[in-house]
């Protein structure tokens, strides 16, 4: 029997689980100190196809991580430790998965990865299970797909460098403002995905700030991205926006 709808501790709709994207079995650490935050996620995913393994603190995280090779960490960034481990080395030798924070808007600006660098991502709260599963999706493709040396995403000519929140197409460095910035890495990870202006607006400012503050957006940044051929950002009327190559979609 499916479970009826209800709302977990973080916005998550259960109701969500039938239509979410399914894994294939990989192994995800859920890093969370609330109970009730700790069973939605690892329900949620369970459900989805993950196969899961809990972490209360950001200490016994690393500890875990140390021990078991993880395809992938769903991490709350509202941990006591969370900023002490940000500030300290991660110990020699350790596997560093693919990281997904989930941040209160307010805290965006601080946010470290405590796991080392490496590809992350981040769902403001309170989210909903659907964004929380795609957004792992995004993150495990690009990890299957080859990283760049420091983690971070590119495509083509056109690639970011994450340690100095600094993109660049060839040899021409992008002046970006951080939402900008912020809604570049979102069509990077998520190359050839039609990503609606609820999502992006959710992801940039951690809200839907409405169809005219996105445009404005979108249309700055394929203005500093899109100068030299061929063109990378484009809109798919009606759906939304994304990046890629024309012809290269599979």
């Amino acid at each position: 029997m499916e479970p009826s709808s209800s709302t977990g501790p973080a916005g998550g709709s259960v109701a969500e689980r039938p239509t979410l994207a399914r894994g294939a079995g990989q192994q995800v650490l859920i890093v969370a100190g609330e109970p009730e935050l700790a069973e939605l996620l690892s329900t949620a995913l369970e459900l989805a196809g993950y196969r899961i393994s809990l972490a209360g603190t950001g200490v016994e995280a690393l500890a875990r991580a140390a021990a078991h090779r993880f395809d992938l960490v769903v991490m709350d960034s509202a941990l006591p430790d969370m900023e002490g481990l940000g500030r300290g080395r991660p110990p020699a030798g350790l596997h560093r998965p693919p990281t997904l924070l989930l941040a209160d808007c307010d805290s965006l600006e601080r946010l470290q990865p405590v796991l080392g660098p490496g590809r992350r991502d981040y769902v403001t709260k309170p989210f909903r299970v659907a964004e929380v599963l795609a957004r792992m999706q995004g993150l495990l493709r690009a990890a299957h797909q080859g990283p760049r040396g420091d983690g971070s995403p590119a495509y083509g000519d056109l690639a970011l460098d994450d340690s100095r929140c600094q993109a660049r197409r060839g040899d021409r460095v992008l002046d970006l403002t951080p939402a900008e910035y912020r809604l570049l890495r979102y069509l990077l990870v998520n190359a050839h995905r039609v990503l609606s202006k609820e999502q992006i607006g959710r992801y940039v400012w951690g809200d839907f700030r409405g169809d005219n503050a996105i445009e404005q957006l979108l249309s700055r940044l394929r203005r500093k991205v899109d100068r030299v051929e061929p063109a990378l950002i484009h809109t798919r009327r009606g759906f939304g926006y994304w990046l890629g190559e024309v012809g290269r979609e599979g």
